[in-house]
């Protein structure tokens, strides 16, 4: 008879559907940077048990998105400028080579990225729904490492997705990115759709350094603000959240 195995206390399905739901949160910024967490607010919240929440903030923690405080518990993590900035690096340079390959396949075989994925983000984009735009933006990238016929740039890239989804929401906040994020999407759609390699790689390159810069600005004006409000200086005028 086999040994008796260990009875398994919380679904690993339910902590991840926590973890998913407390993600999604952070990256849309309804949970935003130095709000305290507690356990309990979360669990009445999701209308679960504390022990999924406990081990999915345990796996958020590992992760980078929150972090103990002395004294005051679990914290949103701050968005590390510097970290994000390596980030984007690894992902340009597989965007780039996605996007060459893909338009490499299309100009042979006469396909194109569905345009309701791009119709979905702008609809998002419409309804101001960040998360909505997040998973839309995921969605339509994700879409190129496919059609690139390269399965090791969609490997290679999905273990930053998380840390971008976030990025892309701290960008997205801002009113100006939302719809001209979709024309640059559009326009990478055509360049991949004609066979057009080195648009497609070039229109690419350009779409990840301005997404890169955008969350530079958005960190900077962060910190500013973050800094007057600590010495007492009132902010510009002109300065957004």
């Amino acid at each position: 008879m086999p040994a008796q195995l260990l009875s398994i206390e919380v679904a690993p399905d339910l902590v991840d559907q926590v973890y998913r739901a407390l993600l999604g949160a952070i990256s849309s910024g309804a949970l935003a940077p130095g709000e305290r967490l507690t356990q309990e607010d979360i669990a009445a919240r999701l209308a679960v048990s504390r022990q999924p929440v406990l081990q999915a903030l345990r796996l958020l923690k590992k992760d980078g998105f929150v972090q103990d405080a002395p004294g005051r518990g679990v914290l949103v993590a701050p968005l590390e400028a510097e970290a994000m900035r390596k980030v984007y690096q690894v992902r340009g340079a597989l965007d780039v080579l996605a996007a060459r390959l893909a338009a490499r396949l299309a100009a042979q075989q006469r396909f194109r990225i569905d345009p309701k994925l791009i119709e979905r983000g702008r609809r998002a984009a419409r309804g101001r729904n960040v998360e909505a735009m997040i998973d839309a933006d995921v969605a339509f990238h994700q879409a190129i490492y496919a059609a690139s016929g390269n399965p090791l740039i969609g490997q290679s890239a999905d273990p930053h997705w998380r840390h971008l989804r976030r990025a892309m929401g701290a960008v997205l906040q801002a009113e100006p990115q939302r719809e001209s994020l979709w024309d640059e999407h559009e326009a990478i759609a055509d360049a991949i759709a004609a066979g057009d390699v080195e648009r497609a790689a070039r229109l690419s390159d350009e779409h990840v350094s301005r997404a890169s810069d955008a969350l530079a600005e958005r960190l900077s004006q962060q910190l500013a603000r973050t800094t007057a409000s600590a010495s007492g200086i009132p902010t510009k005028k002109g300065d957004k959240a």
